[in-house]
């Protein structure tokens, strides 16, 4: 079950006032981008990332110092370390979000680190760095409530409404499935694709090609290096690239078995089905 709720006007409310960002790459600088845009204050660590003088802090504990949220932007392995380098710096009236592209694990990892002391939501924000570039429109913020902070979901939702953000509430298992059969499978086809050696600059191509090669681009300029964590990370996402392998694997035996004469039926058998038709 979901639910999507209309997005705030910008300034609505004063939650919050500054945001600790741990992580400043690619997502970690364009979600500091739009927090400046929204008129929040934010600070950040990162010992492997050029940031603003006055946006950086020296260490997690200056970090934290005054925040009302704290967006833990690193990648899905290293949640739970840097949870656990928060923990003793953390106060229960600060608010914790992840945003990785996986839920199980992340959720996992804040009831185990967090527990009932800290509040924390999981958290996928469905935009990044070439859509925020694009100035794409609505940007869309999964939010994964939990039991342990029930009020917590209200703030976090307060924190991407502030941001210009769509929500749409989800458990972390129903969050993975939808991601393991569209984002992770995006990702699967497009590296196939790109390691079968497909041209994606040829001179003519029909409509369905370029819509397809766009977002092969999309995948390849925007998170092109988060392949190998959407894939593993996901606990879905092997019974999913198992789903589509089967299906192709039944398709390419139909055409090798069909006669070059075949019969309308059997041709018909083989037809993509419109939208709407079941398979």
């Amino acid at each position: 079950m979901s639910s999507v709720s209309p997005t705030a006007p910008p300034g609505a409310g004063d939650f919050p006032k500054r945001v600790a960002l741990v992580g400043y790459g690619r997502f970690g600088r364009a979600l500091g981008a739009l927090l400046v845009e929204s008129g929040l204050d934010y600070r950040a660590v990162d010992p492997s990332a050029d940031i603003p003088e006055r946006h950086q802090a020296g260490s997690l504990p200056e970090l934290v110092q005054g925040a009302d949220v704290v967006v833990v932007a690193v990648p899905v392995p290293g949640i739970r370390p840097v949870l656990e380098a928060l923990r003793p710096h953390l106060l229960p009236s600060q608010l914790v979000l992840d945003v990785g592209s996986v839920k199980v694990k992340p959720v996992e990892a804040l009831a185990s680190v967090l527990g009932t002391a800290v509040p924390w939501v999981g958290t996928h924000p469905l935009f990044g760095p070439l859509s925020l570039a694009m100035a794409e429109r609505p940007l869309r913020v999964v939010l994964c409530p939990n039991s342990l902070h029930p009020g917590a979901t209200e703030r976090a939702r307060r924190f991407y409404e502030r941001l210009g953000c769509e929500i749409v509430e989800q458990t972390a298992e129903n969050h993975d499935r939808v991601m393991a059969h569209t984002h992770a499978l995006t990702f699967f086809v497009a590296k196939g694709m790109i390691d079968a050696g497909t041209g994606l600059d040829v001179p003519f191509a029909p409509a369905s090609f370029k819509a397809l090669a766009r977002t092969i681009e999309v995948v390849r300029s925007d998170a092109g290096h988060l392949f190998a964590a959407i894939q593993r990370e996901n606990p879905f996402a092997t019974e999913a690239r198992a789903q589509l392998l089967e299906a192709l694997g039944q398709i390419h035996r139909a055409l090798e078995a069909l006669p070059a004469d075949g019969s309308a039926e059997e041709i018909e058998r083989l037809r993509i089905p419109s939208k709407g038709e079941p398979s």
